[in-house]
């Protein structure tokens, strides 16, 4: 099927968009073009563009809520393909300002969610090995 449209980025909703472009960059790499305070694009190394939008009165989704508030989306973001480099992952975003929301690491589960400064939900996932 031929496609309609060429994607383009993810947005976000936040409070801050240069903090928040920040935030991302230090975990998925790339410099924030910020000269608008107000909308803020970053270029992900080899990936899409994320851009961040200043949403006056934002409320941070809920994690996990299926009645409201929920999390609409949320980003996965591969972390390693051992549990060692998934722990080193896990202590650079909690530096960088990241909360958790769930971080069981069970054989069932592997992944662990967290929630960015301006509270959208992320995961660390571990790369399945083939």
């Amino acid at each position: 099927m031929a496609a309609v449209t060429r994607f383009r980025s993810v947005v976000l909703d936040c409070p801050d968009p240069r903090e928040l472009a920040r935030f991302y960059a230090g975990i998925v790499g790339g410099s924030p073009e910020d000269e608008d305070p107000d909308w803020v694009v970053l270029q992900v190394p080899g990936g899409p563009l994320l851009s961040f939008q200043r949403a006056p009165g934002h409320t941070p989704p809920e994690w996990p809520r299926a009645d409201r508030n929920s999390q609409q989306f949320h980003l996965d973001l591969d972390a390693g393909a051992t549990w060692e480099e998934v722990d080193a992952a896990h202590e650079r975003v909690l530096a960088l300002g990241a909360r958790p929301l769930d971080l069981e690491d069970d054989v069932k589960k592997d992944f662990r969610v967290y929630a960015d400064p301006a509270g959208h939900p992320f995961c660390l996932c571990r790369i399945e090995e083939s």
